[in-house]
């Protein structure tokens, strides 16, 4: 299974914590943001991710090359922002087996079931499937 993890964004709601680190980076409990993300999807199956960048790209970049997380990551870096939408199709070459995939901000914390998610979706025939909460 395949995720993509949004991570490109200024942070800007973090401030001044995100002045000299990217959000991904900004650690909750011990993790970076993207830690918590890429180990909980890796437990619901995906095993694939590609994660968009921007501000700190390179920061990133070097956490990525030196943590193993055992599973495959590719990045999708952008020069400039492009929102959810336009890094969705920046990236759309890694989803083109046409198989079900995972979209997901770096700074949604979160103890969901993605393996129900993933079961209900696929058992539904939906075209997708959103996640929300009351």
């Amino acid at each position: 299974m395949k995720a993509m993890i949004l991570a490109a964004g200024l942070g800007s709601r973090l401030r001044p914590l995100t002045d000299t680190t990217p959000k991904a980076l900004i650690k909750v409990a011990g993790r970076s943001l993207l830690e918590h993300q890429i180990l909980r999807l890796k437990i619901a199956g995906v095993n694939k991710f590609i994660i968009n960048t921007h501000h700190f790209a390179e920061q990133i970049e070097a956490y990525l090359a030196n943590n193993d997380f055992g599973v495959h990551i590719e990045l999708s870096r952008e020069p400039e922002l492009l929102d959810t939408g336009g890094g969705l199709k920046r990236a759309a070459w890694f989803f083109d087996d046409g198989k079900p995939f995972i979209l997901q901000n770096v700074d949604v914390l979160t103890d969901f079931n993605y393996t129900g998610m993933i079961e209900a979706h696929q058992k539904s025939g939906a075209m997708a499937t959103l996640a929300v909460r009351h």
